[in-house]
């Protein structure tokens, strides 16, 4: 892949040049990032300073930060400037019942009015679970959009909708309000990867002692992302806290199984969250979990 992205890169249009929902030379380079930050895990090798050649390359190729964190989950999504590459649906043009129609109907149920939500009814799957619902520390951050009425946040039965707290975050309405063009499938694209997350790539990859950046201007791109979500400004950062950025900034987004890998965390007895292994309280499970395939797209987010 390593070889293959870089031998592409010259033939690739430049950043931000390409037709909208293409892959150009920034999608590439964020692939390329991700491969070196997660290095360490699958071949043994740190590589944290090629993550972040590579990261400084999307950084400043023009991409500019979303004001309002709620608008990148929309049916017009695709005016953000945000966004690096994302997969493209439209609910007149591109119809199916997985990718983003998958994710909005599936968060509504129980209470929920569907037309909330710009879509003609709600399948009652997804929610989350309480360990995750506590990682918002700040009752400012605006990225917590969660549905609590007639939810439990304990979730005794995962087949029932109330047991978890449902999550508003992806929506068919523009931000204007409008309706998307077609109530059961979705305008909303889903974004793989957005500057964001090239701000806590980046973050996380200078606290692993990558070179060719530093702790001062990862420390501001965090700050960045708080204050627009309305959460308090941090003095200080470490490889923890990152993560559990992550886990705010980035859910249902399909990072978060590559995340604790890394972290060493997903398989492990030492981070537990409901319904891990099988059972309420969470157990540990087979280390042969890790492996996977790379940067999968898994539209079927379970947020831990």
């Amino acid at each position: 892949m390593e070889s293959e992205l870089k031998a592409i890169e010259g033939d690739l249009v430049d950043a931000r040049k390409n037709e909208y929902g293409r892959a150009d030379k920034a999608a590439a380079w964020m692939v390329l990032a991700k491969l070196y930050l997660n290095a360490k895990v699958y071949i043994g090798q740190d590589k944290n300073t090629e993550a972040l050649t590579y990261l400084n390359k999307v950084i400043s190729s023009g991409y500019s930060l979303e004001g309002n964190y709620k608008n990148l989950f929309l049916a017009d999504n695709h005016k953000s400037g945000e966004n690096i590459f994302t997969v493209n649906f439209d609910g007149t043009r591109t119809k199916t019942y997985g990718g983003t129609t998958f994710l909005v109907h599936a968060s509504v149920g129980g209470k929920m009015n569907a037309a909330d939500y710009g879509i003609d009814g709600g399948w009652a799957g997804l929610r989350t679970t309480k360990q995750f619902v506590a990682m918002f520390d700040d009752a400012r951050d605006s990225r917590a959009m969660f549905f609590k009425d007639g939810q439990n946040i304990e979730i005794d039965d995962i087949t029932n909708f109330p047991d978890g707290y449902a999550v508003g975050k992806y929506k068919n309405l523009t931000s204007t309000g409008a309706a998307g063009s077609n109530p059961t499938f979705v305008d909303t694209d889903f974004p793989m990867f957005r500057l964001a997350d090239a701000y806590l790539m980046y973050a996380e990859a200078v606290l692993r002692n990558g070179t060719g950046g530093d702790r001062t201007t990862a420390l501001n791109y965090v700050n960045l992302l708080r204050k627009r979500a309305g959460a308090s400004q941090v003095s200080t950062i470490d490889l923890d806290f990152i993560l559990n950025e992550r886990a705010r900034e980035l859910y249902w987004e399909g990072h978060r199984r590559t995340d604790l890998i890394r972290y060493g965390k997903f398989t492990t007895g030492t981070y537990l969250w409901a319904w891990k292994g099988g059972i309420k309280a969470g157990k540990a499970v087979e280390d042969f979990r890790n492996i996977s395939r790379f940067l999968r797209l898994i539209l079927l987010p379970i947020q831990t």
